[in-house]
């Protein structure tokens, strides 16, 4: 599929609320994923809303695509499930001295003193 078979978006894409800084400078997504997002998430967003009916091939592909992550076959494709990923998992993190999953016991320690001992 190439990109110029797919509709560019009526106005650029953002989302402000997950990428505040934008898509290239998140981290997350390379300097040609974020311009690729740009460009064509508008429309992309707006058939996943299912608010535009796909007019090519490629379009009606991405569809399926939508219903069938594991199919995706382009770029514009696996940038999207990319984005879809990032923006509705939970993020995961780890960290060095998690005890998340162990039972932590405290101990008390008592100091016994020879005088304390009564014979």
């Amino acid at each position: 599929m190439s990109e110029e078979s797919f509709r560019f978006g009526q106005k650029r894409f953002f989302d402000d609320k997950n990428f505040p800084r934008g898509f290239s400078k998140s981290g997350e997504f390379t300097l040609s994923e974020a311009e690729l997002l740009s460009l064509y998430g508008d429309t992309m967003q707006a058939f996943e809303a299912e608010q535009l009916d796909p007019e090519t091939a490629e379009e009606k592909h991405f569809i399926k695509v939508l219903k069938h992550p594991n199919k995706a076959n382009t770029k514009l494709e696996h940038v999207w499930m990319k984005y879809l990923k990032l923006t509705r998992e939970p993020k995961k993190f780890h960290t060095l001295n998690s005890t998340v999953n162990q039972r932590v016991e405290q101990y008390t320690y008592v100091e016994s003193h020879p005088e304390d001992e009564v014979a």
